[in-house]
């Protein structure tokens, strides 16, 4: 009898918290901002595609994952300055909103 009703009672659980998982799952795709995949795909691309010049290539996680570890203020301050081979704001004219949203997109991608 114990077993039938916890059998039941992780049926409804699942039931009820389906939604919310849903929701969530959706909820931290909504925080990555469009424009970042646009100035990725359209300048970033060329180096974090195949590596180039050592660039992490997206979502390669063993890479990424040293960077992420610096926190996201000083992956953006790397976009907007350059490091290496990677020219100021990834030779782009992007501000520094767009330039954020660009390594969000990144980051978000390589976890």
């Amino acid at each position: 009898m114990f077993k039938l009703a916890y059998a039941a009672l992780a049926i409804a659980l699942g039931v009820l918290l389906a939604p919310v998982a849903a929701f969530a799952a959706g909820d931290a795709a909504a925080t990555v901002n469009p424009a970042g995949e646009k100035l990725y795909k359209s300048a970033c691309v060329t180096c974090h595609s195949t590596g180039i010049a050592n660039a992490p290539k997206l979502g390669n996680k063993a890479a990424w994952a040293p960077l992420i570890a610096q926190g996201m203020d000083a992956m953006v301050e790397v976009a907007i300055k350059g490091k290496g081979a990677m020219p100021p704001r990834g030779a782009s004219s992007a501000d520094d909103v767009t330039l954020r949203a660009a390594v969000e997109y990144m980051v978000h991608a390589s976890q």
